[in-house]
């Protein structure tokens, strides 16, 4: 929806917002006699609670108590076929460029079952130096409400990044927003495309 109008002409009886929120709409939102509920999962535990609340909310409990149990059971597939690595890719997950904000914690959780394991705090503002530091082997762009066209150039052209081993071997990817960023079913393929993209890397 682009705007509050666009949301009361539909004349919800509930409204849900979930991670990342746009402040200003939410704020004219709550000023409106609607209800509102605020999801802010920050583990893919609490992406399945979500996934259950709003199963019960719309009469679908057993339709969502399927859904999280796929997706544990594709998620165990994907960490088990990762789980003997011999080592571990230093990897760097990004969510936006400008300011610089790592991918949210639950991304954390993809990448080590994936295979790799996050060099940075997730879910936070980041500097370039402190990317830097980290020393990433692999890095995945997965710009917010952007597809996927972030720009896997930009890293390349990074100062502080000319010596990290993810620039130096051309190992950036981009992988579609949605895979990493929806806090619901898109995570499994998110999985699949770290797991397939960390593989590489240990070949």
């Amino acid at each position: 929806m682009e705007s509050v109008e666009e949301v009361l002409a539909l004349k919800p009886t509930l409204v849900i917002g979930s991670v990342p929120y746009k402040q200003e709409t939410v704020a004219k939102l709550l000023e409106k006699p609607l209800n509102f509920l605020a999801m802010n999962p920050r583990s893919l535990a609490d992406i399945a609670n979500d996934i259950r609340l709003l199963g019960g909310i719309v009469g679908r409990t057993k339709a969502a108590e399927m859904l999280t149990f796929r997706m544990r059971r594709a998620f165990s597939q994907i960490e088990k076929k990762t789980k003997h690595s011999q080592r571990r890719l230093p990897v760097y997950c990004e969510a936006w460029p400008n300011p610089r904000i790592s991918s949210p914690p639950w991304v954390a959780e993809l990448v080590s079952l994936a295979g790799g394991k996050m060099c940075v705090p997730s879910g936070q503002r980041v500097t370039d130096e402190l990317v830097a530091e980290s020393q990433p082997e692999v890095i995945v762009l997965a710009w917010a409400a952007t597809g996927d066209q972030a720009k896997a150039e930009k890293a390349y052209k990074v100062a502080a990044w000319k010596d990290l081993p993810a620039v130096r071997n051309k190992r950036v990817y981009v992988v579609r927003d949605e895979l990493l960023n929806t806090p619901g079913p898109p995570l499994v393929q998110g999985a699949r495309e770290l797991a397939r993209i960390f593989a590489g890397g240990r070949e």
